[in-house]
């Protein structure tokens, strides 16, 4: 399966950042197809993490560039390209 270059990975997100607001951190560096902050399906209480899939890899590369580290509430962001997921055995 071939990697996907524009869904990146986003880590050490502030718990209080939802969908629509990880999707406005990112929309400086180029245009946002998908904004996702995964939460706890019990609880609903986000993970601390979550993905954004970029119009195209030039602006996935902008993103990772000017948002990677860069601090969120007080906390530094981690953001890279997003891996697949490899299937449980």
């Amino acid at each position: 399966m071939e990697e996907q270059k524009n869904k990146l990975y986003v880590g050490n997100l502030p718990y209080a950042v939802n969908d629509d607001g990880l999707k406005e951190i990112f929309a400086a560096s180029g245009e946002v197809t998908e904004a996702k902050v995964i939460t706890d399906k019990f609880s609903g209480r986000s993970k601390g993490f979550g993905f954004v899939t970029m119009k195209d890899d030039q602006a996935a590369e902008k993103a990772i560039a000017d948002l990677d580290g860069k601090e969120v509430d007080g906390r530094p962001i981690k953001v890279n390209v997003a891996r697949p997921m490899k299937p449980r055995e």
